[in-house]
């Protein structure tokens, strides 16, 4: 399954090119990929995933951790995060790109520490979503003042 997902993304050059899942996929991907980026991926921060996916998705709970157990299979399988990055810019309007920078920070932020890993990356999947670091910065304000994700 997780070839055929490669693949798709790899040949895709609109939206129309890219299945729904797919686009699903890379969020999941993505959000795992910053909670994995400090070497600690605990449980606390798969139920922040899973809490994002499900509301952006509109899954249960059940739905939730199986596309988030796809995204970590696509993650662990991936070289870079262009693959995921470009499924994003390609399905995903800007104003969502935003809400997925922020859920992105409540992945990052939810074991309470900051590590040099999740700012690179973060850096990284900003730029490669077509934001500003202004973006990202306000994104990550409203995630420690206890602003919702759930919007995304």
């Amino acid at each position: 399954m997780a070839l055929d997902f490669f693949k798709r993304l790899m040949g895709a050059t609109a939206p129309a090119e890219l299945h729904d899942s797919d686009a699903r996929t890379a969020v999941a991907a993505v959000l795992v990929m910053a909670a994995r980026a400090d070497g600690d991926y605990g449980l606390g921060e798969q139920a922040v995933v899973d809490h994002v996916l499900g509301t952006r998705f509109g899954l249960d709970a059940a739905g939730a951790e199986a596309l988030r157990q796809q995204g970590e299979d696509a993650e662990l399988e991936s070289i870079d995060i262009y693959q995921f990055t470009k499924a994003i810019r390609t399905a995903i309007a800007i104003e969502d790109r935003v809400a997925i920078v922020e859920a992105l920070w409540a992945v990052v932020l939810a074991d309470g520490a900051r590590d040099p890993h999740e700012d690179s990356l973060m850096r990284q999947l900003v730029d490669r979503l077509g934001l500003s670091p202004m973006d990202s910065a306000l994104a990550r304000q409203r995630v420690q003042g206890g602003g919702s994700v759930s919007g995304m």
